[in-house]
């Protein structure tokens, strides 16, 4: 949604447009007051329930030293500062207790190499909200090619989806009088030319999706007025969103394509065209990342046949771009094809090369991908093993990139690569954040229900005895594609591990681990069976005696929220310890509260019986039963959460204390989705959870 604050009259009118099935789940839900998001009654509820979870974990014994210890991690400044290749020269956004909302800077590749970079601000974020009486939250900035200079700045008010725009001068260091500006909405820019952009926005009536994102898309010449724009190309309300999206290449090819969502995962893509926009036969299941040499590069997750080439799910392929400008037949070219345990989770292009991120048994690998005449060659980058790696920057301008190589117990090292060469080179490294030296990272499979092997890490104090007394924590995600791999977590290591704790990594179905299928296998109607595989890997634990329920908590957001309540409300008997992030709860309302609309390619709809009775099985706010026995759980939000909102977790709660069954609640007033509006947020709310986990497994509290 675009961030507009809906007051009670909105949703009961939202609920009775809707109808059917959507008005009969609130027949019987005491708690749909709580939907009021900004509602005066509303936050008067939120503000009662913070100050008695305030009292508890900030006020227990080992907050303060949580607290000091999650910050100084958080504004370390030997943190690696993660690049951006820009105009020849390196920037960074950079966070640090001097700069909590944070500065974009800039030094030279060479500098950048060194210990102690000299960093040069260009853009100073802080001192711009104190200016403006805004929290802004940056999200991010696009650049016209190929120079560079100037560029769109996504700002956010608190950290909510929603974004303003700004034109800024990246040369001179501010923002352009007279520029580009676009208000604040859920909104994406692209750069057609200097004085040009293809912009997708609420334009106002009619001009947003049931889902919250824009589906009109116009054209807009510098120093017209939003209402001069001209409209070129119009989705209907049912999409999920439209958005625009800019392909460039070194050689000077460039198109601007329309991505039309009509689902989560199904995308219909069209050519803007002198003529206007033209469809492109590109797969409905697959993603479009970027260009080289006049091919552009796409990812499927479907199987695809076009042009006598037969793709394989999760494969990617190079298709000519005079294809698509010309209308006929796309004739694509294999350059990767994942084995059954491999996946592709990134894809990034430099002047002459593409660079897939990739993962073999969720493992990262890195290969380069080099056009010839006749077919794609390919190399791998060597890289440190048991790890995940991520392409951190490249360039179209050049064949330099930076690739960040991260494992449970290695700090974080960033290598510099030259595509057309790929022998890295280790140009930054992470301190320790916490002593590793007697742990030891295991890889196991347990068996789910249906016979399938689902695998997890598990990261432990080396001569661990096997009797399940080790407090342990899980997490796992579990839907949208999305992969959980190997990563450092100073907070973690500190707070948990440096304790005698054990953390865990689920590998479960309805991610991305292993390709496509692994993320269908859990998709919709079918989606118990990520939840047996949650249970199935603790199982699993306790048999080897790694842990045991006393002692065992889980955690998740977002879907891993809604994860959480599953697991909460299924196998209480397995966990001591439920922290419930940010979440979605009420199954059977989710599609009339945010972005939820946008999910149903997930989750499914109350519109389908079928889909509708099974999400009634699952929903967790549905299926709390009073008087049964469950963990206290610690369920947390934040007001500014434009995308899931605050609204789940609210009437969760509500109903948990309605049933008399313990549980805590926190609503922080700002940080939007990921809860990050600054760093002494996230500090804040890690060492909540971690105060919470000590309190429940090692006090027994």
């Amino acid at each position: 949604m675009t961030g507009r604050r809906k007051r009670m009259k909105a949703v009961l009118m939202a609920m009775a447009l809707a109808g059917g099935a959507a008005g009969a789940a609130t027949q019987d839900d005491p708690f749909i007051w709580l939907e009021d998001w900004h509602g005066e009654k509303a936050m008067a509820w939120v503000e009662s329930e913070n100050a008695r979870t305030v009292q508890i974990l900030r006020g227990d014994p080992h907050y303060a030293a949580f607290e000091k210890d999650a910050i100084a991690i958080a504004t370390a400044t030997d943190r690696i500062p993660g690049p951006m290749i820009l105009a020849g020269a390196i920037y960074n956004f950079w966070r640090d207790a001097q700069h909590p909302q944070g500065i974009l800077r800039r030094t030279s590749a060479a500098d950048y190499a060194k210990v102690n970079p000299g960093w040069e601000t260009v853009l100073d974020l802080d001192a711009l909200a104190k200016a403006e009486g805004r929290k802004w939250v940056w999200k991010g900035l696009t650049c016209l090619q190929p120079d560079e200079t100037r560029c769109l700045i996504s700002l956010s008010d608190g950290g909510e989806d929603a974004t303003t725009i700004r034109e800024f001068d990246l040369k001179a260091g501010r923002f352009v009088e007279g520029g580009f500006t676009l208000p604040t909405s859920k909104q994406g820019a692209e750069w057609i030319d200097a004085d040009t952009l293809v912009v997708t926005r609420d334009w106002g009536e009619n001009s947003m999706s049931a889902s919250g994102y824009p589906i009109v898309v116009k054209t807009l010449r510098r120093g017209q007025p939003l209402a001069a724009a001209t409209e070129v190309y119009r989705g209907v309300r049912e999409d999920v969103g439209v958005f625009p999206q800019a392909l460039h290449d070194a050689a000077g090819n460039k198109a601007i394509l329309i991505a039309k969502a009509r689902t989560f995962f199904e995308t219909d893509y069209f050519l803007l065209t002198p003529d206007g926009p033209r469809q492109v036969a590109l797969p409905a299941r697959s993603s479009v990342g970027g260009m080289v040499g006049g091919q552009v590069i796409v990812q499927t997750s479907q199987a695809w046949s076009s042009g006598g080439v037969e793709l394989p799910i999760g494969a990617i392929a190079a298709v000519p771009l005079a294809d698509m400008q010309a209308g006929t037949t796309l004739r694509p070219s294999q350059l990767f094809a994942p084995g059954p345990r491999q996946s592709v989770e990134q894809t990034r292009m430099t002047r002459n090369h593409v660079i897939l991120a990739t993962t073999d048994n969720v493992r990262g690998r890195a290969l380069v991908f080099t056009p010839g005449t006749a077919r794609w060659t390919s190399r791998a980058i060597p890289l440190p093993d048991n790890a995940s790696v991520q392409v951190s920057a490249s360039s179209e301008s050049s064949d330099a990139a930076y690739i960040t190589v991260t494992g449970f117990l290695q700090p974080t090292t960033l290598w510099q690569v030259d595509a057309a060469n790929p022998q890295p080179v280790q140009v930054k490294a992470l301190a320790a954040k916490f002593d590793g030296s007697n742990h030891v990272v295991e890889q196991f499979e347990a068996t789910s229900s249906d016979g399938t092997k689902v695998p997890y890490f598990i990261v432990h104090k080396k001569g661990m005895k096997l009797d399940g007394s080790t407090p342990t924590i899980m997490t796992a995600y579990g839907g949208f594609e999305v992969s959980m791999t190997p990563s450092y977590s100073g907070v973690i290591g500190k707070l948990w591990l440096e304790r005698g704790g054990s953390f865990v990594v689920a590998n479960i179905r309805g991610g991305g681990e292993f390709g496509p299928a692994w993320h269908e296998a859990g998709r919709k109607t079918k989606r118990q069976i990520i939840y047996d595989d949650f249970a199935a890997v603790a199982q699993d634990i306790f048999a080897r005696g790694l842990s045991s329920p006393k002692k065992f908590g889980i955690y998740g957001g977002s879907n891993g929220g809604l994860l959480m309540g599953v697991a909460f409300n299924q196998h209480p008997e397995l966990w001591n310890a439920v922290v419930i992030q940010v979440p979605l709860l009420d199954m059977l309302r989710f599609e009339q509260i945010a972005a939820g609309p946008s999910w149903v390619d997930e989750y499914g709809s109350v519109s389908v019986p079928e889909e509708k009775a099974f999400l009634a099985r699952i929903s967790p706010y549905h299926n709390v039963v009073k008087g049964k026995a469950y963990p206290e759980p610690y369920i947390w939000t934040t007001t500014k959460d434009d995308r899931v909102g605050p609204q789940h977790a609210r009437k969760f709660a509500a109903r948990l204390k309605d049933y008399g069954i313990p549980y805590l609640f926190y609503e922080d007033t700002a940080g939007g989705h990921s809860g990050d509006a600054d760093v002494e947020q996230s500090a804040r709310l890690k060492a909540m959870e971690m105060v919470y986990f000590t309190r429940k497994l090692v006090e027994g509290k």
